[in-house]
């Protein structure tokens, strides 16, 4: 199993109000913060609801 590195990249201030409960979910709370987390379908589906908001790297 891999691993992703998730950066937050945009501010969550004016998206709606799931988005910013995404971001708190993949634990990002602020501009240039980031988390790892492991590559599972779940965290996939929370990144493809803000893509517009992170950027996502896989660490091998």
């Amino acid at each position: 199993m891999g691993e992703l590195v998730v950066t937050q990249v945009k501010s969550g201030i004016g998206t709606k109000p799931k988005h910013r409960g995404t971001l708190r979910a993949l634990g990002l709370h602020g501009i240039g913060t980031s988390n790892e987390l492991p590559d599972r379908p779940e965290i996939r589906g929370m990144i493809a609801r803000v893509p517009h908001l992170v950027k996502v790297e896989e660490k091998s």
